[in-house]
């Protein structure tokens, strides 16, 4: 009987613990202290709210922690605290980024703007589309995909699967340079050569330029996608007889599809948004031209950066610029889709 008492008595190991609701009360107490600290000082940024709140909810997080359940526990709810908040730091200005693109984007993108150049039409009057531009962009990053893509697949399965010695090592090294070089540097290097056998500015040229800025984000997330594939499976594809260059076709690369494939298209958004590149060697051009190898073309970076130069206080041009701003976002989401699609679809199934 006095077992049976026991086992029903409860436990006195387990402290007091604050209740789940806990960090939303403090959260909601938080900010409402910040906005009355804010008013009776005269803070007119919400921005200084924002930071405010965000000390005071880590702030009384600990405080009322550790004086409920002791300060073992409440040093664990700080971190998470802390991590809540650099969270929120990092997703509100991209939310207001999103929203302020939306909200002045929507006001001339409609089916004419995306069907339409500038043609004739001045930068200060309204009217006009990006239909140029969007031609270029896509021939521009479509041809800089097509020469980087297989280029820096081919050196990231060198580098993993057969890279040894000094050159393996020189590899590394310039790719990890060529990663953080400036986008104008690559536009130099392209000028330099136009220079020397006197070409005229042309799309093709600003592939070149933005393949350059692709191919070390291209090696360097394929080389870590292809590290993450289990020797197993190459040691057991390599007992079966099967020669190495078939492994890496028929077993590492379908493994690290996935990745390798939302590698590219980081790369991709990485050089779409280019306008110095595009500024040296393709120049602009308000009327269609579907040829990259010859004359001027357009594209939605330049686009954006030669209505807002142009502008003159014209809310046309500035609405413009944000329509192709809005668009250039769309383009690159699309692109993010697409490629999680084909992760999907391409990744090795699972199962008995």
């Amino acid at each position: 009987m006095s077992t049976a008492v026991a086992d029903k008595r409860p436990s006195t190991l387990r402290g007091a613990r604050l209740p789940k609701w806990s960090p939303y009360a403090i959260a909601v107490g938080s900010v409402a202290v910040a906005a009355g600290i804010g008013l009776a000082a005269g803070l007119d940024s919400r921005i200084q709210w924002g930071l405010i709140a965000a000390i005071l909810f880590v702030l009384g997080t600990y405080a009322i922690s550790a004086r409920v359940e002791g300060r073992r526990q409440a040093k664990d709810r700080i971190a998470t605290s802390l991590v809540w908040v650099a969270f929120l730091l990092a997703v509100v200005p991209l939310v207001s980024l999103v929203w302020t693109t939306v909200s002045r984007g929507v006001k001339v993108l409609d089916v004419y703007f995306l069907t339409h150049s500038m043609g004739l039409i001045s930068d200060t009057e309204p009217g006009g589309g990006i239909y140029h531009a969007i031609i270029g962009s896509l021939e521009q990053v479509g041809i800089a995909t097509l020469i980087a893509a297989p280029i820096g697949v081919l050196t990231a399965i060198y580098l993993v699967e057969y890279g040894r010695g000094n050159l393996a090592r020189s590899v590394t090294f310039f790719v990890d340079v060529m990663t953080g070089i400036p986008s104008i540097v690559a536009g130099l290097f392209i000028l330099s050569i136009m220079l020397m056998f006197k070409m005229q500015p042309f799309g093709f040229a600003g592939s070149l330029a933005l393949a350059i800025l692709m191919m070390p984000v291209v090696v360097r997330s394929t080389e870590e996608m292809l590290k993450l594939v289990p020797n197993e499976l190459r040691e057991a594809s390599l007992a079966l007889g099967v020669p190495k260059w078939r492994t890496i076709l028929k077993v590492v690369l379908p493994t690290s599809i996935g990745g390798i494939t939302t590698g590219i298209m980081l790369a991709v958004a990485r050089i779409a948004g280019e306008t110095a590149p595009v500024l040296l060697l393709v120049w602009g051009n308000s009327l269609i031209n579907t040829n990259p190898f010859e004359g001027a073309q357009q594209s939605l970076p330049l686009y954006i950066y030669q209505q807002y130069q142009n502008s003159q206080g014209s809310g046309a041009a500035y609405d413009r610029a944000w329509a192709a701003a809005l668009t250039l976002i769309a383009f690159v989401m699309i692109l993010n889709m697409v490629a999680r699609g084909i992760a999907r679809w391409k990744a090795p199934k699972t199962g008995r």
